[in-house]
């Protein structure tokens, strides 16, 4: 998702050019430039300061290029954009109007920031749980997956009529056995595989197909019991 940021970065560079270009206006408008206080320096310091923690944020987000996770973070785009948006109209009016005392646009600044920031970490904190749950389920469930694809390669390669009939067969059980792993399965599953393997160099298929079938029944019923 980095090629969106270049996209945000051109707004907000848009953004921080129209908040300075109004701020020096309207106080050379107001009280002239060689009249404003400190405390419009340290306004506009902090207000600036709000700006470049935004583009900080943002930054660190869109860099993001799992797949999964942008999904999941995309409502913190319109966030990212919301916030940009809210940041400029503060700090203009907080800047350009005389009578608005300059804390009081650093101080919401600086709350939209804080905000948008923690809105992040949490977005990404949710991501990244969805994300290792995907992951342990794709872990779970790779056996009878790649078993599935081991039987019905075996099924494409084999001349035998009844022996191709009975292999897809035991690849239809297999599609429809629970696959979920889980450690206590391991002897039995490693069973299996190298049932599977002696498929390949077997002389006496049938029987082995048969003997695989029987396996996985046995992992069927104890997958429920684990249950």
């Amino acid at each position: 998702m980095k090629k969106y940021f270049k996209y945000y970065g051109i707004c907000w560079a848009i953004a921080l050019a129209v908040f300075n270009v109004i701020t020096f206006v309207a106080a050379n408008e107001t009280v002239g430039l060689s009249s404003v206080g400190s405390s419009f320096w340290v306004g506009y310091a902090f207000i600036t300061i709000a700006f470049i923690g935004n583009l900080i944020c943002s930054f660190l987000f869109f860099k993001e290029e799992n797949k999964s996770k942008v999904f999941l973070n995309v409502p913190i785009i319109n966030l990212a954009f919301s916030g940009l948006i809210v940041s400029l109209i503060v700090g203009v009016v907080a800047m350009a109007v005389p009578q608005i005392p300059y804390w009081v646009g650093v101080i919401v600044d600086v709350l939209v920031l804080a905000f948008y920031a923690i809105a992040i970490v949490k977005a990404s904190a949710a991501a990244d749980i969805v994300n290792d749950v995907e992951q342990k389920v794709k872990e779970q469930t790779f056996f009878i997956k790649s078993l599935i694809c081991d039987i019905e390669m075996l099924a494409e390669k084999e001349n035998n009529p009844e022996i191709k009939q009975q292999l897809k067969k035991l690849a239809e059980k297999a599609k429809y056995s629970d696959p979920t792993s889980n450690n206590a399965l391991a002897d039995l599953e490693s069973k299996i595989a190298n049932k599977v393997n002696e498929l390949r160099t077997g002389d006496n298929k049938l029987e082995i197909i048969n003997q695989i079938d029987l396996l996985l029944t046995e992992r069927n019923i104890k997958i429920k019991n684990l249950k």
